[in-house]
């Protein structure tokens, strides 16, 4: 079962602490789909015990899906880039830079 948790707005102390909050475990395409039903622009990244880890938008999750490493077991924490958290902002996950 995917795991998503909407803060109310009240809560939230930014504009961008506003939204779905998922684990970082899940993978891109469950992430897209999420989005997708929540109609957002980006996704609240969160650890195991629910604390916020980063950040993870629209157009970077669509970077990962077209790139020519995908593959469909990419989770969130694997992806570089995650603002505020992440393997190495602004990089490549590992799994892609393999791939090359």
């Amino acid at each position: 079962m995917t795991l998503v948790q909407m803060p109310h707005p009240r809560n939230a102390d930014t504009p961008q602490d506003a939204g779905p909050r998922v684990w970082d475990d899940m993978t891109v395409e469950v992430a897209l789909s999420v989005m997708a039903g929540a109609r957002v622009g980006h996704l609240l990244v969160c650890d195991a015990d629910g604390r916020r880890t980063g950040l993870i938008t629209l157009a970077r999750l669509t970077a990962v899906r077209d790139g020519a490493g995908y593959t469909d077991r990419i989770r969130l924490r694997d992806i570089g880039g995650v603002l505020g958290g992440g393997s190495g902002h602004g990089t490549e996950p590992p799994a892609l830079a393999l791939a090359r």
